[in-house]
């Protein structure tokens, strides 16, 4: 269940320096919206043991917030061209290697030190297969230095279904169907079809169908009393009569 998001507002003209070009971004980062929400879960008092992410939140700002100002375990995915150290000692003196050059086996565990970070992570490698038949390699850093690799990839697994929501919330809840133009009128679009996620959610519990089977269920339904009104109203107004006459 989502527990909060965070519209980007493109609120700060710049001038391409290669374009030439008026554009706009954000004065807040993504990885500042990613700690303040962290932040706002524990605040409100959510109840949760990892925050798990992808490449995206891998940043060394992210990873010390949780581990020194939140005390929260986190498994973060990380990019091959990260540089770490073996040991503490050429941490100390400053002898780091690329992640890609480190010979790693599938579901192999080990203990490294990133580059400016100043505890230890347990790093993970994963091979998997895409649907394309093609090979894909996921390294994963958490300081959770404790649990075997295949548990901390049992958790991380977890994340993936933020992939369901993001299919679902745009196919079953209209969120890329939006009609507005106004930044109101999109943020409301927005927060209307999260609660309709959510109402999905409550319905599959009770019903064990999935959102996509669920949507179906309703359109049937919605078509049958359609269907049945047009017959009654066809009835009470002589249209056959009329069309055959």
């Amino acid at each position: 269940m989502p527990i909060a998001y965070e519209p980007i507002c493109k609120d700060v003209l710049f001038c391409d320096v290669a374009t030439k070009k008026v554009k706009r971004q954000s004065s807040i980062s993504k990885n500042q919206m990613f700690r303040s929400m962290i932040a706002q879960a524990m605040a409100n008092g959510v109840k949760f043991d990892y925050i798990l992410s992808d490449t995206w939140f891998g940043a060394k700002k992210n990873m010390e917030f949780i581990h020194y100002d939140m005390k929260k375990k986190f498994i973060n995915g990380i990019k091959a061209n990260r540089l770490i150290a073996l040991s503490e000692e050429e941490r100390k003196k400053g002898q780091y290697q690329n992640l890609n050059a480190l010979p790693l086996k599938d579901g192999e565990k080990r203990i490294v030190w990133l580059k400016d970070i100043s505890f230890p992570v347990a790093l993970i490698k994963k091979i998997f297969k895409n649907e394309d038949g093609s090979t894909g390699v996921l390294y994963l850093v958490t300081n959770d230095l404790e649990n075997s690799a295949d548990r901390i990839y049992e958790i991380y697994k977890k994340w993936w279904r933020i992939e369901e929501y993001h299919k679902s919330i745009k196919q079953n809840a209209s969120l890329e169907k939006s009609p507005t133009k106004v930044v109101r009128s999109q943020k409301n679009h927005i927060f209307a079809s999260i609660i309709a996620y959510c109402k999905l959610e409550f319905l599959k519990i009770k019903t064990s169908l999935n959102h996509f089977g669920i949507k179906y269920m309703l359109l049937m339904r919605a078509n049958r009393i359609a269907f049945l009104e047009l017959e009654r109203w066809k009835f009470n107004t002589g249209v056959d009569r009329m069309l055959h006459l």
